[in-house]
């Protein structure tokens, strides 16, 4: 960043003025350090934070690295850099959300794992497994690709809940499309493992689907056991 004017570099107006006072681009400028020939660290920046695909901070967590290092002037080193300032922004977050986490309050679960699950590009189940306190006794990604019906298998669910010791469970999964709406396959899906945890003594409290800052409870729209 040698070529920009002193009070202009990044990293000085941060020692000025703090880290609020950066742009998106002023950040990650900050992380790179240099630039590349004819071009300094911000318009690098810049030049990442348009692409298509990534169109601002947000879109970091969903570009690959593969993808950045396509970039003119990111190599290797730059692309684990900005990968790793997505995926610690992601847990800043979710560690945030984890203050307020209530099993029993949906909204509270989904912003837990929005930041998590609203970029990935498959679909994945997470299970919240339970003890009678409604304490959290184990969290496990249990199926990753197509959530459906047809291919998720309550018995490997409940085989987990059963070693965990768990009374209650908590299903969560994405739709990377961003609408949180469930399809019918979800329905059926979450119907068969509610039905199955009545044989076995646990109770399924609730199936939360993820979108892009959007999410939708089955248990807050009544549909959770419904025939």
């Amino acid at each position: 960043m040698k070529e920009l004017y002193k009070e202009e570099r990044p990293y000085e107006k941060c020692v000025k003025a703090g880290a609020a006072a950066l742009s998106d681009a002023e950040l990650l400028a900050v992380v790179m350090r240099t630039g590349t020939r004819g071009e300094n660290a911000c318009q690098l920046a810049g030049r990442i934070l348009s692409l298509p695909g990534c169109e601002g901070l947000k879109g970091l967590n969903r570009i690959s690295m593969e993808r950045l290092m396509d970039v003119r002037g990111i190599g290797q080193v730059k692309a684990v850099q900005l990968k790793c300032v997505a995926e610690l922004a992601a847990r800043m977050a979710k560690a945030k959300a984890a203050e307020r986490l209530a099993f029993d309050t949906p909204e509270t679960i989904a912003d837990y794992f929005m930041e998590e699950l609203r970029y990935a590009e498959q679909e994945q189940l997470h299970v919240l497994f339970l003890n009678t306190r409604n304490k959290l006794l184990k969290e496990k990604l249990m199926f990753q690709g197509t959530v459906n019906a047809s291919l998720v298998s309550p018995r490997e669910i409940f085989m987990e809940a059963l070693e965990c010791r768990a009374v209650r469970m908590v299903l969560v999964h994405n739709h990377p499309s961003g609408d949180a709406a469930p399809s019918p396959e979800d329905i059926r899906m979450t119907r068969r493992i509610y039905k199955a945890g009545e044989m076995l003594g646990i109770q399924l409290l609730d199936h939360i689907i993820i979108g892009d800052h959007c999410y939708s409870s089955f248990q807050e729209r009544g549909i959770l056991s419904e025939e």
